[in-house]
């Protein structure tokens, strides 16, 4: 590693393919950590989108992670596609675990779009099961899982952030919005002027070669892409959603449910979590059983987002709801989640500690 400065107990270094890692400062301590945590920023972000988190992150477990914040989609590469990006992202994990071959585990952490793009790599990343577990040829001196692995690392945490699991498209699925029909009818139509291949994945207008949107594509194992087998070997899947003012992403579809399912939430009375207002555990549900749909989810909801709510919950998860509401800083609520930036998002430090207290249970 180069150009390490040491700040709070963090050291930022420059790997060679000129990423930027945070690590711990004592080498002793970065060369025993063998849980590596990928982080990954929304549209049109960039690595520092993550400092914050991933400072807290080597800070509560120094000898225990070594934290990766991506850089590979930074900026005008995030219009580039969900697909891209993920390859882009897959490449760079894969670069990272052949580096620091001490790593045993591997976690993600995205923010927004970028918990799509974790979704698409992953599916590349999967190595399905073998037969024996037995020792990994690579070197790291892990054992190959039978349960199969993300490119030979055992699956621990996937957590997203933010994320519009179920696109762009549909009621109240974009806030800012307003829930008008008549805009978002028109943001399906404009969408790709503004953002691209990316803005026609999350508007679930892409249909290229006349196949399926690709977020429907990734509710299933195809050709050599594994989505749902990646999805479901992590020991965790973890949703953190807003459940109010968050102008780019919707409560719905970050936390993939139905208008009906949406909870109710109350003030939290967690002085240690104060913006944690709802957790709920989901159990992976049997698609086969034919489920009746309200009247009022018809109103919020289409054929397609059905089918992605039901394809992602075929797998548990857990549904963490945050609340700004008596924030200053509650009209950023979508980079407050995330501590974007470290003084005017700082309000949700508490997501973060919630995130990284729950990561190793």
């Amino acid at each position: 590693m180069k150009n390490g400065v040491a700040a709070n107990g963090v050291c930022s270094s420059e790997s060679v393919n000129g990423s930027r890692d945070a690590c711990s400062c004592k080498d002793s301590d970065s060369l025993s950590a063998d849980h590596l945590v990928i982080m990954v920023h929304g549209i049109l972000g960039s690595s520092s989108d993550w400092k914050f988190g991933a400072e807290q992150f080597v800070k509560k477990l120094p000898d225990k992670v070594f934290v990766h914040c991506s850089e590979r989609n930074m900026s005008k590469r995030t219009l580039d596609g969900v697909d891209i990006m993920g390859e882009r992202l897959s490449k760079e994990v894969l670069e990272i675990i052949q580096e620091k071959p001490n790593l045993c585990k591997i976690s993600f952490v995205a923010h927004s779009v970028g918990g799509l793009v974790a979704r698409y790599a992953i599916g590349r990343l999967y190595r399905p099961p073998k037969e024996e577990a037995k020792e990994d040829t690579s070197g790291n001196g892990c054992k190959e899982e039978a349960r199969g692995t993300i490119g030979g690392l055992e699956a621990m945490n996937f957590i997203t952030v933010a994320s519009p699991h179920l696109g762009s498209r549909g009621n109240k699925q974009v806030p800012f919005l307003f829930g008008v029909t008549a805009f978002e009818k028109a943001a399906s139509c404009v969408i790709h002027w503004i953002f691209r291949r990316t803005g026609r994945h999350l508007f679930l207008t892409d249909g290229d070669e006349g196949k399926p949107p690709l977020l429907k594509r990734m509710l299933d194992d195809c050709d050599e892409f594994y989505f749902m087998s990646a999805l479901r070997i992590f020991k965790r899947r973890v949703l953190y959603s807003n459940v109010a003012y968050d102008h780019i992403v919707g409560w719905r579809t970050s936390s993939i449910r139905r208008n009906s399912e949406l909870p109710k939430w109350e003030e939290s009375l967690n002085e240690t979590y104060p913006h944690i207002v709802y957790e709920e555990h989901c159990k992976a549900c049997d698609n086969d059983q034919d489920e009746t749909i309200s009247a009022a989810d018809y109103v919020s909801s289409d054929k397609l987002e059905e089918e992605l709510v039901r394809g992602l919950s075929r797998v548990s998860w857990e549904k963490i709801d945050v609340s700004f509401h008596r924030s200053k800083q509650r009209i950023a609520a979508h980079s407050v989640i995330q501590v974007k930036d470290q003084v005017l998002h700082i309000e949700g430090a508490d997501v973060i500690r919630h995130m990284i207290d729950k990561f190793l249970t």
